[in-house]
């Protein structure tokens, strides 16, 4: 994994030994004008080579090798200088395909092995050939910190006085506080455009633009469907049932938001919910960022999956790259079994995703939430469960007479269906054995049945008799399942 480097961090990393540095950014610009500030403090001449201009000197205005677009052609001036020197190769990724400009350069790097001279890779993803992997290190640009952020917050509210006839930007401390830890992790550039687009919509910066800049920040990140963004979860803080669950967490607030700290307290890292199918594991997920009033971030693990050797680890740390700059979020895996269960048919792929996510959650200071979900604990690996890896098992199990009436009111009101003429109590003792998803089918089913809005109990009671839950066709792999439960994990209820 790379490194990401504030400016004194480049500027050591072009002193050292390591003649090739990767650079994998959108931000080119800014990326040019540090690398070109560092070596002028250094007095090592800088030049950057792109296939539209060429070279070109960066520390004095030179035309001297404008014409040298082509790489070979490039890479045997480099070689040929004689005299130390910064090179930033932009957009050269495509050349590395070609075993001439691999050999070029490796011949390029052993030669600044020992000089002050450095190539620099710039370009927005770069796999290096295994020919020259130990003449290089990859690193990052690190994001704004907060000052940098007041003052790009500063310059945005000047350039809207400016632009408005003098009329000054509205805020209040809550706010601005939440717009830095919402545009906290971005790049300079995107921080910029979400924090402009907060004061140039009505001059203002309000609580009320955070859930839209959610949105904008995660548009920004998005990884073509392995990630989803619910930004919208406080209503599901409301929900019946799961009062222990909601109490371990609201416990945790605090400590996860980092509003206490106590020496020797690290903050809560995440849970699994274990339970039986239908019974609201999902649900469960988005009440844990509901509680906490954060963002949730659903984790598609098959998505992951790459036939091409080292994309699902490339894909797996860009998600968690993205849960990073989220933060503070949850990150919810749905069914982990199906993506982190060791497999022997998988060339490996299954054991590197697994050795990725352990190291990442051991070395993670960011606050994320892990809340995966599982139907098959069999099927994990010891040591992603164990204390330490996550907080605690909870067991998410077949709801209570309680729980179904209120699982009940929900789905028929959620379709506008009248209850004055149901039982509400009797059907809730019908359906014992009823996962929360079997009962929302009953209701759906009984509305299909009668062909109108209007149900009263014998519609429901019919299909009551005519379903069979899953707690009766798979009796003994759940009465399995609850037993192993009941004296090694936590019920949320």
């Amino acid at each position: 994994m790379t490194t990401v480097l504030d400016k004194n961090g480049i500027e050591r990393l072009l002193q050292s030994s390591t003649p090739v540095l990767i650079l994998e950014t959108h931000e080119e610009r800014r990326a040019i004008t540090l690398l070109k500030n560092i070596a002028i403090s250094m007095g090592i001449p800088v030049s950057t080579w792109s296939v539209a201009s060429g070279m070109q000197r960066m520390d004095f205005n030179l035309e001297t090798g404008r014409d040298l677009k082509k790489p070979d052609e490039a890479l045997a001036y480099m070689k040929s200088t004689g005299f130390d020197s910064i090179y930033i190769l932009l957009d050269f990724h495509p050349f590395l395909k070609d075993p001439l400009h691999v050999r070029q350069l490796k011949e390029l790097a052993m030669s600044f092995d020992k000089g002050r001279s450095k190539i620099v890779l710039v370009s927005h993803e770069i796999e290096i050939p295994d020919e020259f992997r130990k003449l290089s290190i990859g690193f990052e640009l690190d994001t704004p910190d907060e000052t940098e952020l007041t003052e790009i917050i500063r310059e945005e509210a000047i350039n809207y006085t400016n632009s408005n006839q003098g009329k000054q930007v509205q805020f209040n401390e809550k706010a601005l506080e939440l717009l830095m830890r919402n545009v906290k992790g971005l790049s300079f550039a995107d921080a910029r455009r979400l924090i402009h687009a907060a004061i140039a919509d009505d001059g203002a910066i309000t609580e009320t633009d955070i859930p839209e800049m959610m949105r904008s920040k995660y548009r920004l990140l998005n990884l073509d469907g392995v990630l989803s963004c619910e930004a919208e979860t406080s209503s599901f803080a409301e929900l019946a049932g799961m009062n222990k669950l909601k109490q371990w967490l609201m416990q945790r607030e605090k400590f996860f938001h980092q509003s206490v700290k106590m020496p020797g307290m690290d903050s809560p890292s995440g849970i699994l919910l274990l339970g039986v199918q239908g019974c609201g594991k999902s649900v469960a997920a988005k009440a844990v960022a509901g509680v906490w009033n954060i963002p949730l971030l659903r984790l598609d693990i098959g998505r992951l999956y790459n036939k091409y050797y080292g994309e699902t680890e490339r894909n797996i740390r860009k998600a968690l790259q993205t849960a990073e700059v989220m933060a503070p979020c949850v990150l919810w895996i749905d069914e982990l079994e199906k993506g982190i269960a060791t497999n022997d048919n998988d060339d490996g792929t299954s054991q590197r995703l697994l050795g990725t996510m352990l190291t990442w959650m051991a070395e993670n200071t960011h606050p994320v939430f892990i809340v995966a979900t599982s139907n098959n604990i069999d099927q994990l690996p010891p040591e992603l469960i164990r204390k330490g890896r996550l907080d605690e098992i909870f067991f998410v199990d077949l709801p209570t007479p309680e729980i179904r009436r209120e699982i009940l009111k929900i789905h028929l009101d959620k379709r506008n269906l009248d209850k004055s003429k149901l039982d509400i109590d009797a059907l809730a003792q019908l359906t014992d054995g009823f996962s929360g998803a079997e009962i929302e089918q009953l209701v759906v089913s009984a509305v299909y049945a009668t062909g109108s809005g209007t149900l009263d109990n014998a519609n429901l009671v019919a299909e009551i008799e005519r379903t069979r839950p899953l707690s009766v066709v798979m009796a003994e792999k759940l009465a399995a399942l609850r037993h192993w439960a009941s004296e090694r994990t936590v019920s949320v209820d």
